[in-house]
């Protein structure tokens, strides 16, 4: 089996100007090129949704919240998301099952994240594409805190030993200075002066944040835009390759 993890941001499947809307239009796009995908876990970040509600509510990676109110007004967005993407899958034959992290993991003091990997691992063996997503996570001793759709992909693909690992942007790759693609980055050091913050509402950090995360995996891992979500599930190398 040759296992590929695969991020769609949530700038790519929602409008992340317009709270709890999606772009309908590269929802399109990126579905239908997972058509045919064998072995294949996905995972979504928060856009629009997400985001939104954990900075009302003060709820951080960081910063973490005992008020109930505020963690499920933070999950539920995220489950409204979910269930718009599993109905996207579902139209093309892609057979597709939610895996909500709030129920399905924790930090621990550390922020050392547990996660049951063997329960994804299972559901793609059985012939299903596992769909997670950024969420509200129960954390030791800071009640619940979030956990981003970078941090939960860079978990699967060690936990699952994934052979390949793919995060889908906005834009085409890491870009330089001069919007051009980086082909390659094997240390943050060396972008770190062109890597900016994100432009809209977002708790988990811009894309220096997901440049470090990635470095860190053993697995090779690519940024790269919607127009080149086929070129990677061929086995391509679209975008920027970060590490491996």
């Amino acid at each position: 089996m040759s296992l590929t993890v695969l991020k769609l941001g949530g700038s790519v499947i929602t409008e992340k100007g317009s709270p709890e809307t999606v772009d309908e239009e590269r929802l399109e796009l990126v579905v239908e090129a997972l058509r045919g995908t064998d072995d294949l876990v996905l995972v979504h970040g928060a856009g629009s949704f997400g985001h939104h509600h954990a900075a009302a509510h003060g709820v951080s990676q960081d910063e973490g919240t005992h008020d109930t109110e505020g963690v499920l007004a933070i999950h539920r967005s995220m489950v409204r998301l979910n269930d718009r993407m599993l109905d996207a899958l579902g139209e093309r034959g892609i057979p597709a099952l939610p895996v909500h992290p709030l129920s399905a993991g924790y930090r621990d003091r550390e922020g050392t994240l547990f996660h049951p990997i063997a329960h994804v691992g299972t559901m793609v063996d059985e012939g299903f594409v596992p769909l997670l997503h950024g969420d509200v996570i129960v954390q030791a001793k800071a009640g619940a805190t979030i956990l981003s759709g970078d941090d939960l992909v860079v978990a699967l693909a060690e936990g699952l030993d994934a052979d390949c690992l793919g995060l889908c942007s906005t834009v085409p790759g890491v870009l330089d200075g001069e919007g051009g693609v980086i082909d390659r980055i094997d240390s943050l050091e060396n972008v770190v002066d062109v890597l900016g913050g994100s432009d809209s509402t977002d708790v988990t950090g811009g894309m220096a944040a997901k440049v470090e995360k990635l470095l860190a995996t053993d697995a090779p891992a690519s940024i790269f835009g919607p127009d080149d979500v086929e070129a990677f599930l061929a086995g391509k190398s679209p975008g920027t390759l970060i590490g491996g």
